[in-house]
């Protein structure tokens, strides 16, 4: 390309010295050199990614035999890599990292990590500004997780053992503000920021929640949806038809 630019003639072929050569150069170039950075960072993060589900399993091994300061110690491992994968800043994970498909059902291991931090850290005062890391967190990843109406419900049990009560109360309150989603639209059209998931949300908080029969569906909602959800998520073939069904009943409340 600099030859042509520079109006010179073009060799129809190259030997294998002068192109290893310029190889060498763009290799050892400034540019080269920060290619070579960018793809070892990817392959970093490639292989820290690869490695978090053995330290799930190592913190969750832990957590049955009771040994809550090495789960505690893999769970934070496991945190510390999400920041690394995710390029973002420490105690800063958001659920909005994980938008990808491919990497969407991580919400829920993220959710459950955050869940079991926050009881080990209820054992020791120490621990009281984690701990309300942990709540905080929770609160802002479960709502994207069929788990919700499950936490919720271990967490109300809990706040009666719990040294902190305060902590989970806080949890609880949080949870309750920031509202779970429309668990199978949300499976349907693969975003929780889908134009028909925030028409249904919009019917749900502006009609139904205003009679107390609509109150109580959305209550049975919350309780049967996660699983039909977890259905159409294994099987991605009837999403079409879940989704056509949908924008019928948009239709019909609009």
């Amino acid at each position: 390309m600099k030859l042509q630019s520079a109006g010179e003639t073009v060799p129809g072929q190259v030997c294998v010295g002068c192109i290893n050569e310029l190889q060498r150069s763009a290799a050892n170039s400034s540019g080269g050199v920060l290619m070579a950075q960018e793809r070892a960072k990817e392959q970093h993060r490639l292989q820290l990614w690869k490695n978090r589900v053995q330290l799930i399993k190592q913190a969750r091994t832990c957590m049955n035999q009771k040994m809550y300061s090495e789960a505690a110690g893999a769970y934070e491992k496991y945190l510390k890599i999400m920041e690394i994968v995710f390029d973002c800043k420490k105690n800063e994970l958001k659920p909005e990292l994980f938008k990808e498909s491919a990497r969407h059902t991580e919400l829920t291991v993220v959710a459950s990590v955050y869940w079991d931090l926050l009881r080990i850290y209820d054992m020791n005062d120490r621990y009281n500004e984690r701990q309300n890391h942990c709540a905080k967190q929770l609160a802002n990843f479960i709502r994207f997780t069929p788990i919700y109406p499950d936490i919720i419900r271990k967490a109300e049990v809990f706040q009666r053992s719990a040294k902190n009560p305060a902590v989970i109360k806080q949890f609880l309150k949080m949870s309750s503000a920031s509202r779970p989603r429309c668990f199978v639209a949300t499976a349907a059209f693969e975003s929780v920021y889908a134009v028909e998931v925030q028409q249904l949300r919009f019917f749900r908080d502006h009609s139904l929640k205003k009679h107390a029969l609509g109150r109580h569906f959305t209550l049975w909602y919350y309780r049967v949806s996660p699983k039909i959800a977890c259905l159409l998520d294994k099987h991605s073939w009837a999403k079409p038809a879940v989704r056509a069904l949908l924008r019928v009943l948009i239709k019909c409340v609009s």
